[in-house]
């Protein structure tokens, strides 16, 4: 027998993220917390925060998945001032006040000073299998 499920129960998350994320941390290691994404990081453990940039998903459609389920496609990311010098390979979505999603990133180091972008990115997520 096949899984199935309705596009609308992946939507109802893709869309909790678009109503409810308001900024992005660039991190240094997998935030399990708020208080780990957003602290800056300086060297001790749960302080993973090199960078943020302000995130506005309101405006992003929810579509079709590229593999299979739904997306949502997060905007590129520009000028992203680097608070600190450290080596990033996650990246934190979150509100005012919680984390809301985590996803790695292509591991480099960033310098304190620099302006930095992130690309455009999709969360997916893929039908029940």
């Amino acid at each position: 027998m096949a899984k199935w499920q309705i596009d609308a129960s992946l939507d109802t998350c893709l869309d909790y993220l678009k109503t409810n994320v308001t900024i992005a941390f660039v991190c240094t290691a997998q935030p399990a917390t708020y208080a780990e994404a957003s602290t800056l990081y300086d060297g001790a453990a749960g302080k993973y925060k090199c960078a943020d940039k302000a995130l506005d998903l309101s405006g992003v459609s929810i579509q079709d998945g590229v593999t299979s389920g739904r997306r949502l496609t997060v905007t590129q990311m520009e000028n992203i001032d680097v608070d600190v010098s450290a080596t990033v390979n996650h990246l934190a979505l979150c509100s005012a006040t919680t984390l809301l999603w985590v996803t790695t990133i292509d591991e480099q180091a960033w310098t304190y000073g620099d302006k930095r972008t992130i690309p455009a990115w999709d969360i997916e997520i893929r039908d029940v299998q």
